[in-house]
């Protein structure tokens, strides 16, 4: 079973650098996609980016330029450098490893992000 611990969440201030780190206590498999996602106050959660084993990525129109993520299958990690931060992207950011195909989805705890302007 995988279980992922989100890091990196800090106050920055606006268009400051700050990178998030996710790392899987199991053994991230062929197949399967890891995925950065947000939720802000009163707000529902939003996929930021996800990166399949493969390698390929997709991103939200709103960090499109901005942001990067990238996984290392070896090291069981994902992480997120998120550059030219905004104020509108302060939320807590929670790492997800999912297997296409099936039910099987599993959440980090959450992490702060903050960018006051």
């Amino acid at each position: 079973q995988v279980t992922l611990v989100e890091s990196g969440g800090d106050l920055v201030q606006a268009g400051g650098s700050l990178r998030l780190s996710c790392a899987a206590s199991g053994s991230i498999l062929r197949g399967t996609i890891l995925g950065w996602y947000r939720q802000a106050p009163g707000k529902q959660r939003e996929l930021v980016a996800f990166i399949t084993s493969g390698g390929d990525t997709a991103y939200a129109d709103s960090v499109k330029g901005r942001f990067t993520i990238a996984r290392d299958n070896a090291k069981n990690t994902v992480s997120l450098q998120m550059n030219s931060l905004k104020p509108e992207d302060s939320a807590v950011y929670y790492c997800n490893f999912r297997v296409p195909g099936t039910a099987i989805t599993v959440w980090g705890q959450g992490t702060q992000v903050s960018v006051s302007s």
